[in-house]
């Protein structure tokens, strides 16, 4: 791999880092794009080459995986799930959530059953595909 190529990977890695610690936060490509330190349009084509999805696929698809832990671990209502883990509106989260899941939020909390099974393998066994 050429000195290059590392690091580029090495900016697009910390710009996923900045979406896995604020996921919640409404984040832009443009905001994204500044913590990597290149163009916007660049940004966007290298994340995607990258890791094989948009930007903002990979925030939608986080804020669903956040969605479904609370979901299966709290009582909380979805509204409150919706806006806690960063989306806008119920409806954008619901039509996100079921694009991703397979399921809808609510169908997903009354499916899902709350085991004593290590974290790490829950999130595995769980994890959504892109």
């Amino acid at each position: 791999m050429s000195r290059a190529v590392e690091e580029t990977n090495r900016r697009m890695l910390r710009a996923r880092d900045a979406m896995d610690r604020a996921y919640a936060q409404p984040l832009d490509v443009p905001a994204l794009a500044r913590i990597a330190h290149v163009s916007e349009a660049h940004f966007t084509r290298t994340f995607r080459a990258v890791f094989g999805e948009t930007p903002h696929r990979y925030l939608q698809r986080r804020r669903v995986e956040r969605a479904m832990s609370l979901l299966r671990e709290t009582d909380r209502s979805v509204t409150d799930i919706c806006f806690q883990v960063g989306f806008g509106s119920p409806g954008t989260f619901s039509r996100t959530f079921r694009a991703i899941v397979g399921r809808s939020p609510r169908e997903y909390r009354k499916a899902a059953v709350a085991t004593s099974v290590p974290t790490c393998f829950t999130m595995a066994w769980t994890r959504p595909s892109s």
